[in-house]
């Protein structure tokens, strides 16, 4: 479990657990800010001096060896997960180089430093500064609270009046700066996974400029720089989706806090202080208790908690109620009172105070105390209805739109990306849900309405379906094969869950599918990929029952199950699910990533033209097969250009090859540093080739195993091992097995990371963490 979502709902309460969260919260970006110092550190040793280059890398490599990423939510995505495993990667890459090192002049001080102390500096920087600010207002809100509710209620009606509206004043006033606070922290600790990988595969660009000696190493390693960088660029454009539904959740919370309480066990929570009866002459004190009630059993929980003295929570306290009775201000001097008395305790009142007389009748409601009035706590979580509906009417909109779209626009770039204007839109989208209208708007010609109108007005109509197309009751059970378990797998779960949609629904996704996969069939002109249709239609077809910040972040595994479909149409709409195909359920144990293979991958890569800008005459030479997924739906998408490390301004621009070796030989990629490197004469480097019989063994041809000699006789006999993970074979000399199978003759592999051994007969490879040695 990584750190736990901060609900802005949560900012109302100020409850304990909240400031618990955000201190874990604080404690990592502390971590990551000094990690951030130690790896610039490092980096400027680098610049120092050649002559301890080797001492310098190496502890650049520990230093990043030893950092991991936390997350937000209970799982990860397949890109989330590679850009976690990345730092791990580059360490044994630099231990890799420094066996074959020669003396090398590296720019690290624009690539790497420079990006590294900008975000620590206006990024963290900015947070620390929010912190301050939420400190400082946290002791200035509960120090005029302590002294607002010490004030006498014998002093005058007009005086009283002023106190209080200047103490609800500073209370909004802190919550609006507790909500800001929450959001910046959470956004930070989304940003960094991007902001951070990025300067560091800057960085290994300049390695791969330089060192011709590591010429095999690095082309070796460059696939998977590729595919790092499409993680990143998943990655991001996911957060980008997911920051702006963070901020309209913000934006409703802050402007009616009461409307977005989340669901609790507890019938009524928050703060109330408890007055402390002490031997004379002490008298008493009031000490603020953070109070739970649940009324079905009538248990009252309350725990002691003082946010200026370090914010620790004290020991708790559990009773029934017995009763409740309002305390009038001829007995006490002080307002807003009420007493209580446990079951446990009969006879001994407990005296609590709470924060305004609203506060108090609403407590006394829920206590069933007297001289209460009835104040409504629950809230409506069910959504209006629109006008769409799954009715013919409804397919016959659809239908109008689609055949619009394919044929006036699905080669415009940024199809479905770029909105219409918004009241053209609403026009549209009124003229085609009227039953009398709808069938009449002709949408063939390019008079009237634009693509950009049609498509916002097709996006929009699916939304105002009286619940996701894809339904709240399986939303859980689509998200949950994103989470885990390998590409067969998940395109098998969510197969079957196609088929328990009620009917209508299924026949409208497949018609949008349909539609969707033709769209990305165009990306080479459109630029529209499965990833970036995922992120445009993850959030329309399928939405939680709730709003909550924890569903938000789950807004990516939504865009990989759109990914899963719009990849596997043909296979998933063709034809009912295999029976022997078992529903799917929790979350499985996540296998964990592989150790890159020397060998490059047969996927095809989507690669940018770095130069667009530059040279926008080679355009047309790009082939026509072109990659339209992402890693975590079964293959890889668009990606940011390697440039963006030098140069943001290449972020749109982009030219999709089926292959690295196109790609290299492309005369518009020559500009770019890596590829005229990779072009240049491999006649100075000295390296032993590798061989491919060794990389990829056939299914009936024995692999040779070198054995090294610190093993003992049993590795080179060969042992059993028992499979703790299943996997799926990428390649033809890999094994596929499931989970508990026993291997026979395991060996040692000349592949770091991997293992040969055999399984029904056929030899192949093996990952060495997914199995354990018996």
């Amino acid at each position: 479990m990584g750190l736990q979502p901060l609900e802005f709902s949560d900012c109302y309460l100020d409850s304990p657990w909240l400031r618990e969260r955000i201190r874990a919260h604080e404690l990592e970006l502390d971590r990551t800010n000094k990690f951030i110092k130690d790896l610039v550190k490092d980096g400027k040793n680098l610049i120092a001096a050649t002559k301890n280059l080797s001492t310098a890398q190496r502890k650049f490599a520990h230093s990043l060896r030893d950092f991991k990423f936390e997350f937000i939510g209970d799982a990860e995505t397949d890109d989330e997960r590679c850009i976690d495993a990345s730092l791990q990667e580059f360490s044994n890459f630099l231990r890799n180089l420094e066996e074959q090192r020669e003396i090398m002049a590296l720019s690290v001080n624009e690539t790497l430093i420079k990006p590294l102390e900008r975000f620590r500096k206006e990024q963290l920087g900015a947070v620390k500064e929010e912190k301050k600010k939420f400190d400082k207002e946290t002791d200035k809100n509960y120090s005029n609270l302590d002294k607002h509710l010490s004030m006498s209620a014998k002093k005058k009606e007009p005086q009283l009046q002023e106190a209080d509206g200047q103490v609800e004043q500073n209370r909004q006033h802190f919550y609006e700066l507790s909500l800001e606070y929450v959001c910046k922290l959470q956004e930070i600790q989304e940003r960094k996974k991007f902001e951070f990988v990025e300067p560091m595969l800057a960085f290994f660009q300049g390695i791969f400029t330089f060192y011709h000696q590591g010429y095999e190493l690095a082309k070796d390693f460059n696939h998977y720089k590729l595919e790092l960088q499409i993680n990143i660029q998943n990655t991001r454009n996911r957060f980008e989706g997911t920051r702006s539904e963070v901020e309209e959740l913000m934006r409703k919370i802050r402007k009616n806090p009461q409307e977005h309480k989340r669901a609790s066990p507890f019938t009524m929570e928050g703060y109330l202080y408890v007055q402390e009866k002490r031997p004379a002459p002490f008298g008493s004190s009031w000490v603020k208790h953070y109070c739970m009630y649940k009324k079905d059993s009538k248990t009252f929980s309350m725990f002691p908690y003082e946010h200026r003295s370090g914010g620790k929570i004290g020991e708790g306290e559990n009773f029934t109620l017995k009763y409740c009775i309002k305390r009038n201000t001829d007995s006490i001097d002080r307002r807003f009172c009420f007493d209580v008395e446990a079951v446990e305790r009969p006879g001994l009142l407990i005296t609590m105070q709470s924060f305004s007389e609203d506060d108090r009748l609403m407590w006394m409601e829920v206590l069933g105390g007297k001289e209460s009035r009835f104040l409504s706590l629950s809230r409506s979580t069910t959504r209006s209805e629109g006008g769409a509906q799954l009715d013919q009417h409804g397919f016959a909109v659809m239908k109008n739109c689609i055949n619009a779209i394919e044929s006036r626009g699905i080669n415009d770039q940024g199809l479905y990306r770029v909105v219409g204007v918004s009241s053209k839109v609403q026009r549209l989208l009124s003229l085609l849900m009227d039953v009398k209208t709808g069938c009449d708007v002709d949408l063939s010609s390019s008079g009237e309405w634009e693509v950009k109108t049609i498509t916002s007005a097709l996006k929009q109509y699916l939304r105002s379906l009286p619940e996701p197309l894809m339904t709240y009751e399986l939303h859980e059970q689509f998200i949950n094969p994103a989470k885990s378990g390998s590409p067969e797998s998940r395109v098998n779960a969510v197969h079957f869950l196609v088929y328990k949609l009620p009917e209508k629904n299924k026949e409208m996704l497949h018609l949008l599918i349909k539609h969707l996969a033709n769209v990305s069939a165009n990306a080479k002109k459109n630029l529209m990929t499965v990833a970036n249709l995922g992120v445009v239609f993850g959030p329309t077809l399928m939405r939680p029952q709730e709003e909550t910040v924890a569903a938000i972040m789950d807004l990516k595994f939504q865009n990989i199950v759109v990914e899963i479909l719009i990849e596997n149409h043909e296979k998933i709409f063709s034809s009912p699910p295999d029976e022997s195909v078992n529903e799917p359920t929790s979350i499985s144990p996540r296998a964990p990533p592989r150790q890159s293979r020397r060998q490059r991958s047969k996927r095809p890569v989507a690669v940018y033209n770095l130069c667009l800008e530059l040279d926008n005459d080679n355009n047309n030479s790009a082939k026509e097969d072109t990659p339209t997924g992402s890693l975590d739906s079964l293959s890889p998408p668009s990606l940011t250009p390697l440039a963006t490390c030098m140069n943001p301004s290449f972020e749109k621009n982009h030219l999709i090859a089926d292959d690295l070796e196109w790609a290299a030989s492309e005369t518009s990629l020559t500009h770019c540093p890596l590829v005229s490197w990779i072009n240049s004469e491999p006649s100075a480097v000295s390296c032993e080739p590798t061989s491919p019989e060794m990389l990829e063994p056939s299914a009936d041809t024995e692999v040779s195993t070198a054995v090294p000699p610190d093993l003992p006789s049993e590795s080179i006999l060969g042992r059993k091992a028992k499979a703790v993970y299943p996997c799926e074979a990428e390649h033809s000399s890999e094994l596929s097995f499931q989970v508990g199978e026993i291997f026979e003759n395991v060996h040692n592999s000349r592949e770091p990371g991997w293992l040969e051994g055999t399984l029904n007969g056929r030899r192949g490879l093996i990952p060495q963490n997914y199995v354990q040695f018996l």
